[in-house]
């Protein structure tokens, strides 16, 4: 485990009778920094003709906005682009992390930890409850007894099963990019790990949307309702 890790600071820290593992913290620090440096590269000096940084993160922002909308509505899209944009900018610049050659230190993802992973699913199905709640009251639990009573298992069984998927789906993935990246790059040095590279960037594109819209398909419930 040489190079996999950062030597010159803390790996571990017991905290509370649990351990922290300190490289997962920092690359998260470290991907909510380049994050908060691309959102403030884009809007610090923003033009009606759009270019550069601002130009690509208006791209996503518009892409995103339009499957919100289509989703979740009008409503639902004012309401949540914020936390939709944050959520896809963190995990896509995490998922990249971990392609990043080693110099000095060694990247990772904070999406190749499950504690994450499972972390940033758990927060989005806790924030369905809390939205569903206050918009609609302690009547939003009907859809838990929806069509019939008899469903109730199965549908507690289905709010309880989707954030263990949608982390594991992320976290399944990416991890196994890393581990394989390592094994290339071990035994063929040359030309085959830079094509995985390539390969592997796209999947963390695909996996920071996949999630996304996992997470915007969760919610559209909670504004549709609304309307029916």
């Amino acid at each position: 485990m040489g190079p996999e890790i950062i030597h010159y600071l803390p790996q571990k820290i017991d905290f509370l009778g649990t351990t922290v593992h300190m490289q997962t913290l920092y690359m998260s620090w470290l991907t909510m920094a380049i994050v908060i440096i691309i959102v403030a590269a884009a809007t610090s000096q923003r033009k009606l003709i759009p270019s550069g940084v601002q130009n690509v993160v208006e791209m996503f922002i518009d892409w995103l906005g339009d499957l919100m909308e289509k989703n979740m509505g009008v409503e639902g899209r004012r309401m949540m682009t914020p936390f939709i944009i944050t959520l896809f900018l963190y995990i896509f610049v995490g998922n990249e992390l971990g392609m990043l050659p080693a110099v000095g230190v060694h990247f990772t993802s904070p999406t190749n930890d499950i504690n994450v992973a499972l972390g940033l699913s758990v927060m989005v199905a806790v924030l369905v409850y809390i939205i569903g709640v206050a918009r609609h009251g302690l009547g939003y639990f009907k859809h838990l007894i929806s069509p019939t009573p008899v469903m109730l298992p199965l549908n507690l069984l289905e709010d309880f099963a989707r954030p263990i998927t949608m982390a594991a789906r992320l976290f399944g993935n990416i991890l196994a990019g890393e581990i394989l990246l390592v094994v290339l790059n071990r035994l063929t040095p040359w030309l085959v790990p830079d094509i995985w590279i390539g390969f592997s960037l796209v999947i963390g594109f695909l996996q920071a949307f996949i999630f996304t819209m996992l997470t915007i398909v969760a919610l559209a419930p909670v504004f549709k309702a609304v309307h029916g």
